[in-house]
């Protein structure tokens, strides 16, 4: 699997932005045009190749279950050609975004942020407004989305959490791709953690991420596995995956926005080398599939019907189930990678609801 170029973003953008979000360097959103209706196929077709590839095309209404914004959010369309940005160029957007998302989710979730270092490591802490008594001896630790490139989710994963939960947050801002490669984010996200153990007991923890976060989650649970550290009473791994070294079927199928947007053919050969590096893409921590899983803390899980990272997610489930974990799957029809990021959505609302009352919950005991 590779996140680079095809992945390398691995955020939600809102439609407003999400055309800046696909365009190539140097070419303006106004330069590339998604698809003419004229041009689009109004029939499925299917044609299997003799290695097994399917060839097709599909028209896929939205479903009508979904709130009004999800479908409203579902017939924003894009360009479908052209290269994704420059790195330089999409961690510019990315924390343009990440700003707005900020006062955005804060003005549902009233808060108060503070940024400081652990270990060495930046972190935003965030603590919601009148945090109960019983909740000041628990802490929640935020692994953020972005491709392992950028930051997408400090905010957007940390804010609405802390609200729901009642529980402060320590949104963890690791070493990014490509200047630092695995194991760097690894080794931040470890630190942090080890500082929280100084004032918090392990069972009054809880990790937890989104796409390169819910990667790393799983990653980090086995490196703390590998250190013999105790486990957090939980983990959250929200639109993840456990393998490097295969792609997953939905990979092949839809694009960071689902079915919008530029989306290359799948390269097995390709495993995210800005981020992997010269590691052994099976190696058990960081593709945690090929390791041992037994004994990891209760876990959820939670993707959608157009994740890009849908079969990753369930793949990692399906692993963890096997090796005895409690482990637990929520997908959400039709909507796209992250979606939970978005505050208009009631379907985010929803998703960071039901991943605050299990950590609420895994911690209550």
């Amino acid at each position: 699997m590779s996140f680079s170029p095809k992945y390398a973003a691995l955020l939600l953008m809102l439609p407003s932005i999400s055309i800046a979000a696909q365009q190539p360097a140097g070419q303006s959103a106004s330069a590339l045009q998604p698809t003419a209706a004229a041009e689009a196929p109004n029939r499925d077709t299917s044609y299997i190749d003799e290695h097994g590839t399917a060839h097709v095309t599909r028209v896929v209404p939205v479903p009508q279950d979904l709130s009004p914004q999800a479908q409203l959010a579902l017939g924003h369309g894009g360009p479908d050609q052209g290269p994704p940005q420059s790195l330089d160029e999409r961690r510019k957007m990315t924390d343009a975004y990440t700003a707005r998302a900020r006062v955005a989710w804060t003005r549902i979730c009233p808060n108060t942020l503070v940024d400081q270092t652990m270990a060495g490591v930046p972190v935003h802490i965030v603590t919601p407004d009148s945090m109960p008594e019983r909740n000041r001896d628990k802490v929640l630790l935020n692994l953020h989305g972005g491709g392992f490139n950028s930051d997408s989710g400090s905010y957007t994963e940390s804010i609405p959490i802390a609200s729901y939960t009642g529980i402060k947050v320590v949104a963890v801002l690791y070493r990014l791709a490509p200047e630092h490669p695995y194991p760097a984010a690894v080794d931040d996200s470890v630190a942090v953690y080890k500082e929280l153990l100084k004032i918090y007991k392990p069972e009054h923890i809880v990790i937890y991420g989104t796409s390169a976060g819910a990667i790393l989650t799983a990653e980090v649970a086995a490196r703390l596995k590998q250190l013999g550290l105790p486990f957090p009473a939980a983990l959250g791994i929200f639109s993840g995956m456990g393998d490097f070294a295969r792609a997953g079927d939905s990979a092949a199928m839809y694009a960071l926005r689902g079915l919008t947007g530029h989306l290359d053919p799948p390269d097995p050969k390709q495993h995210d080398g800005e981020y992997v590096g010269s590691v052994d893409p099976k190696d058990p921590v960081l593709s945690p599939i090929y390791g041992d899983l037994h004994g990891l803390p209760p876990t959820l899980f939670v993707t959608s019907g157009r994740d890009l990272l849908l079969s990753g997610t369930a793949n990692l489930h399906r692993a963890y189930l096997s090796a005895g974990v409690d482990a637990r799957l929520v997908v959400f029809d039709a909507l796209p990678h992250a979606f939970w990021y978005d505050p208009m959505l009631p379907e985010a609302i929803e998703a960071n609801h039901t991943m605050a009352d299990f950590f609420a919950k895994q911690l209550a005991k």
